[in-house]
């Protein structure tokens, strides 16, 4: 199917904090919309069958509680009733956002899906009413080719969001298309999070994912592109993400994903909007997740190494885990170990080896986390590698349970730089890294120079270990990691 994201860089009011009028509110939001408008008929006139806007493009972000209020739009949350917003425009009171895009939707006979604000009242019956009388929610919409309101989708895990309030339960939403079968739709931080994002997925057997997202890179772990890749990698969906463009405030990179292909945009130098559109193979919902095969990792534990059509360093690793312990120096004595040193990385306290020298074997433990990496540099650069390991939980900007192995490089020949935001890097390593991972969900990241995309040749479970392995980065290597995410100890 052909789909479409647009990156928006959105016009944002001036001072989001001071209250306005609906009619102001409204002009500033119908400004948005025109370039919505605009974006669904080129992407229309590409042949998209659907097109995905990121979150809060059409009301911007920085408001308060009671300064978003004028930009809500009310929508009934009832999965009850087919209502179509652009043919019932009288149906319900402050729907104008509501209504626009179910018009650019039927006008272009084409699936959208949208973020806005929506309000929606409540009664001192309700416990859990706040003090306004009013429930405000982070939403997303999926619009048929009709017009017709599908599903809505009101976001779990706020990010400092204080305009917002969290649902009393996680929503489950998803909608079905003629061309793609069913598509789940989460939003930003949620994919972090077991719930609603990896619940949903699980539990519909989803394999189509939308989703808007106001996302601030992170380097080296949590840069939009590498996680929403490493999302569609683990999970083996398809993910149509579209992100906000400002790039003064780290905020780019959208794309569409398959499990081993990716049509993205990352562009942190120049402004505007753009429109990705490509055309992707449908996942049916028979083909097995890289997860779902581990289900069992701990119980089952085949040895994949027999039947892997792998290279020489593959073999390799067939050949430690026979041994205890997998990558450990030789006994002569012969080899020194290379020096473990802490640095901060993502805010939490690594503890990295150097990966020096043009070739060699490496291991690093915390806690229960062991990381192991065999690697070969084809030219030796100056630039200094480390592998590193957190297994722990995360707690600024959000608390969830990392186990992370990485191998990064760091923003100077010093020890201390190790963990800081590089985005270019001119090595090609070749590199297999692995861990005895305690969760199956693991986030494979693959990063190279200027925020690239590459893809493992090998990844997957043998025993207790994850492993990861890649022949020559298609350019210099930023970024390899496994990112494991534990969830039940968040």
């Amino acid at each position: 199917y052909v789909a479409a994201v647009y990156e928006h860089e959105s016009i944002l009011s001036p001072a989001p904090a001071a209250r306005v009028e609906r009619r102001s509110a409204l002009e500033l939001m119908g400004r948005n919309l025109d370039i919505y408008e605009q974006q669904v008929l080129a992407a229309a006139r590409q042949g998209a069958q659907i097109i995905v806007f990121p979150e809060d493009g059409i009301h911007g972000f920085n408001f308060t509680r009671s300064s978003i209020y004028p930009y809500l739009d009310f929508l009934p949350h009832s999965h009850s009733g087919k209502w179509n917003p652009c043919r019932e425009p009288y149906l319900f009171n402050d729907t104008e956002v509501i209504q626009r895009l179910s018009c650019m939707a039927l006008k272009n006979k084409i699936f959208l899906v949208a973020n806005l604000g929506t309000k929606q009242p409540c009664g001192r019956s309700d416990p859990r009413c706040p003090p306004d009388g009013r429930f405000q929610f982070n939403t997303n919409v999926a619009l048929a080719a009709d017009g017709a309101l599908l599903a809505t989708y009101r976001k779990h895990n706020l990010y400092f969001e204080d305009a917002f309030d969290t649902p009393p339960e996680p929503d489950y939403a998803f909608f079905d298309t003629p061309f793609a079968g069913k598509f789940g739709m989460f939003t930003c931080f949620d994919i972090l999070f077991f719930e609603p994002a990896v619940n949903l997925i699980r539990r519909y057997n989803l394999k189509q994912i939308v989703y808007p997202t106001a996302w601030m890179n992170q380097l080296p772990l949590l840069s939009a592109v590498e996680f929403q890749q490493a999302f569609a990698t683990a999970f083996n969906v398809n993910i149509l993400a579209a992100n906000i463009h400002h790039p003064t405030l780290g905020m780019t990179g959208s794309g569409i994903y398959t499990p081993v292909k990716s049509f993205i945009y990352h562009n942190m130098e120049s402004y505007g909007g753009k429109l990705i559109v490509a055309e992707i193979p449908v996942i049916t919902a028979d083909y097995k997740t890289n997860l779902e095969s581990n289900e069992g990792f701990r119980e089952n534990l085949h040895d994949s190494c027999r039947t892997s059509t792998s290279a020489s360093l593959d073999d390799e690793v067939c050949f430690k885990e026979r041994e205890e312990t997998p990558g450990r120096v030789s006994e002569k004595g012969k080899e020194q170990s290379p020096p473990s040193f802490y640095a901060e990385m993502m805010y939490d306290n690594f503890t990295f080896v150097p990966v020096w020298g043009e070739k060699g074997e490496l291991q690093v433990c915390a806690n229960t986390l062991c990381c192991y990496l065999n690697y070969r540099r084809a030219v030796l650069t100056d630039e200094l590698y480390a592998l590193g390991v957190f297994d722990g939980l995360h707690t600024v900007h959000g608390t969830y349970y990392v186990q992370a192995c990485a191998l990064v490089k760091c923003g100077g020949l010093s020890f201390s730089t190790c963990g800081q935001e590089v985005t270019d890097a001119t090595a090609l390593i070749d590199f297999q890294l692995w861990g005895n991972m305690s969760t199956p969900y693991i986030f494979p990241l693959l990063l190279t120079s200027g925020i690239t995309l590459d893809f493992a040749d090998h990844m997957g479970w043998k025993n207790n270990y994850y492993f990861l392995s890649k022949n020559r980065t298609s350019s210099g290597l930023l970024t390899a990691a496994l990112y494991g995410r534990w969830y039940e100890k968040d």
